[in-house]
């Protein structure tokens, strides 16, 4: 589904990302876990066409992502960073107009009521809290049913209750659509819960890549996992 080879983006203070491959195989759940900081937006941001990269390629379906980045979007959700949401619209207008790119606005009410904003749906996005905001955007990225979501911290400002429905949901769209998902975390426990596959992102570069089942049949938990790669990438210091 999706290819990345070589990818490479520094900032002017070189920060980002290098040198970084990997494959995200039609219905995985891919996991990149990392600390904030350690160049995880940055791939997803090139992986959306919001970023060019330095150097590398990018391909979803055997197709070069910036020669067809239109029809690549078509199918694609993301939530990156904060929500892009229209203050002045409702969230049934927000995610009317997210809903038009991808031709479907007949799922609109079911995905209000997944994320628990079925009561506010009239009233307009910009009176709502953090949470609210984040559990509108993650809505419009999941507007739709696309083929891929691209999701960034996405139980970002959400309590307990919302971050295990949030998961739960994102578990049966992956299993009822094959639905493709790439989702940050600097939580070591929930990319354990969450994802298929786990990438451990540090200092801009890619440490280690494996199946989760098979690393959790190795190490007593992610966050054991993570800690040992990050040491072994610092070179036992």
């Amino acid at each position: 589904m999706i290819r990345i080879s070589g990818l490479t983006k520094l900032y002017k203070n070189k920060r980002g990302i290098r040198n970084i491959s990997l494959t995200v195989k039609t219905g995985d759940i891919l996991g990149l876990l990392g600390p904030n900081g350690s160049g995880k937006t940055t791939l997803m941001k090139a992986m959306l066409s919001l970023i060019r990269e330095d150097s590398g390629t990018i391909e979803v379906d055997g197709k070069a992502l910036h020669e067809n980045f239109e029809e690549i979007m078509t199918k694609t959700g993301a939530l990156i960073e904060s929500p892009a949401i229209y203050k002045d619209l409702t969230a049934y207008q927000n995610l009317k107009l997210a809903a038009r790119s991808r031709g479907d606005i007949s799922d609109i009410d079911r995905i209000l009521k997944v994320v628990h904003l079925e009561q506010y749906r009239n009233d307009k996005a910009g009176r709502f809290s953090l949470g609210m905001k984040q559990r509108l955007g993650l809505a419009a990225a999941l507007m739709g049913s696309p083929e891929i979501v691209i999701l960034d911290e996405p139980v970002n400002g959400l309590d307990i209750e919302g971050v295990v429905e949030i998961r739960e949901y994102i578990k049966s769209m992956n299993e009822k659509y094959n639905t493709t998902f790439v989702i940050s975390s600097h939580i070591a426990s929930e990319i354990e819960k969450l994802s298929t596959q786990t990438a451990v992102i540090y200092d801009g570069e890619l440490v280690s890549l494996d199946s989760t089942q098979h690393i959790m049949s190795l190490y007593p938990s992610m966050e054991d996992y993570f800690l040992e790669k990050v040491h072994e990438r610092r070179g036992g210091i």
